[in-house]
């Protein structure tokens, strides 16, 4: 059998290892550290965001985003429907209820029309939700500039999902700094990863110094162990952080070639037209964390993503189906949805195509070869 490709998989950039003996010498095992603190500082370097909580996942930024938004029980949170399950699960663990809104095609992200639309609807049903939750899908930004507008308009913040996106800008503003608080992702697949982790970013030093405070179990200042809130064990250990200011060294690098990854997929498969690409807005700049695909049944009936999705595993590549719609979910069945359709089309003909920035030309050749064969 030919060596198995990842859809994407960890690219270590060689310092991450520095770090991580420099905690072992130091004896910082402990769950914080130098490497936290310099990793957050990295993250705000970076993205521009004035202050960053390195945490154990991104799904736990969005919790602790949630609670510093006081979402109560029952509260609404409008969340984008095309996303991984990790950006809803947490409006549950509030106890709130999650609004699901559909994507438009230009990004395949939160329809700006359509957001306008629940909102108002909602309002008129005597509920104003307490959040957005916009996502940008694949490391493409959503149209944060109508989102932005929306969200002022309406006086509903915005938890910016920016788990994918790290690295992606619109006109030069970084991912996770439109909104009020921003969320990463540093899970196994992504962009850059610490093995395990996320962070919340925001401008915000309260939202941040409280998030924080809550992630190491909201510990009061005393001598003994004293809570007056309920706390989380949310924060990311020095050593993971350690493998992130390594991975930092290497993010603009990992960017440049995930990019070059999806320019050659459009170059050898844009003469097929069945298979559309998805191009940049005026302004966007996408890590292109994953490249995707969308195979237009219309066009070539007899040949489905699906086929594609076969033939590469049949022959040791890993791809994966775009992200089931949550309002398809069977655990999120019962949710309100505003459609327009869309996102159902994506999940239906859509296809991840492996992007991992440590793919090398003849793995990039092999997947192309074998995509032309199936049309072929």
């Amino acid at each position: 059998m030919n060596n198995k490709i990842w859809l994407s998989s960890p690219h270590m950039g060689g310092s991450e290892q520095k770090y991580v003996n420099e905690a072992f010498e130091g004896n910082w095992i402990a769950p914080l550290g130098p490497n936290v603190d310099g990793f957050e500082a990295d993250l705000v370097s970076f993205t521009g965001a004035r202050h960053a909580a390195a945490l154990s996942s991104g799904t736990a930024a969005i919790h602790l985003a949630l609670i510093m938004l006081n979402v109560q029980p029952g509260d609404e949170v409008i969340c984008q429907s095309m996303t991984f399950a990790a950006s809803a699960n947490p409006i549950k663990y509030v106890g709130a209820v999650p609004i699901f809104v559909d994507s438009e095609e230009d990004t395949w992200n939160i329809c700006p029309d359509l957001l306008r639309e629940c909102i108002m609807d909602r309002l008129a049903k005597g509920k104003k939700p307490k959040a957005i939750i916009p996502v940008h899908l694949y490391g493409m930004p959503s149209k944060m500039d109508a989102i932005s507008a929306i969200s002022q308009e309406f006086e509903i913040p915005i938890i910016e999902d920016a788990a994918e996106a790290l690295g992606s800008h619109i006109n030069g503003k970084n991912m996770g700094t439109f909104g009020d608080l921003g969320i990463l992702s540093f899970n196994g697949n992504k962009i850059i990863t610490t093995s395990g982790g996320g962070a919340l970013i925001s401008d915000s030093e309260n939202y941040v110094r409280e998030a924080r405070f809550l992630a190491t179990q909201a510990r009061d200042k005393a001598d003994h162990y004293e809570h007056t809130k309920i706390g989380y064990n949310y924060r990311m250990s020095n050593i993971c952080a350690g493998i992130g200011r390594g991975q930092m060294e290497v993010l603009t690098n990992h960017v440049e070639k995930r990019r070059a990854n999806f320019n050659y997929y459009k170059s050898e498969l844009s003469g097929i037209d069945s298979i559309k690409f998805l191009d940049e807005p005026l302004g966007f700049y996408t890590n292109r964390w994953l490249s995707t695909i969308y195979v237009e049944p219309t066009l070539n009936r007899e040949i489905s993503k699906k086929n594609i999705y076969l033939d590469l595993l049949q022959d040791n590549i890993e791809s994966r189906p775009l992200w089931k719609p949550m309002h398809m979910q069977p655990i999120f069945r019962d949710a309100p949805f505003y459609s327009n359709g869309v996102s159902e089309l994506l999940f239906r003909n859509g296809l991840c195509l492996p992007s991992g920035s440590n793919l090398v030309d003849d793995d990039l050749k092999r997947i192309v070869s074998l995509i032309k064969g199936v049309f072929k």
